[in-house]
């Protein structure tokens, strides 16, 4: 069941999304300094092309820099990408068939908002 509806979500939503966060990737390696982000960005790619099946794990000893880090992708990134889900969402929604796939992609939500001190695991 997994895997029908990954191939599914990758068709409706998953290569919008993963375009989204890829071209954030190339934007955030540009700066040396944002590198971490653009890492962090290729890494929820991954997730948005084939969600089911993974989860989101909090790390609890990721720091204070993943938190200021957070905070400055929020500002410039998270919430573009955020707006993407819920954007995307919503007319999964309206089909009987997408209600599954519009839960998870507001499940990614609090990931493409905070992505540092996030791991990706597999369920």
């Amino acid at each position: 069941m997994r895997t029908i509806l990954n191939v599914i979500w990758l068709v409706l939503a998953g290569i919008w999304l993963a375009i989204g966060y890829v071209i954030a990737g190339i934007i955030c390696c540009v700066l040396i300094v944002t590198i971490p982000f653009g890492i962090a960005s290729f890494r929820i790619a991954a997730y948005a092309l084939w969600p089911f099946g993974r989860s989101v794990v909090r790390d609890s000893d990721a720091g204070a820099m993943s938190t200021i880090g957070n905070v400055v992708w929020l500002v410039f990134a998270g919430w573009w990408l955020a707006l993407g889900h819920v954007i995307t969402a919503i007319p999964l929604f309206v089909s009987i068939i997408g209600i599954p796939l519009g839960v998870a992609n507001i499940k990614m939500i609090p990931v493409s908002l905070l992505p540092l001190g996030a791991r990706i695991v597999e369920t």
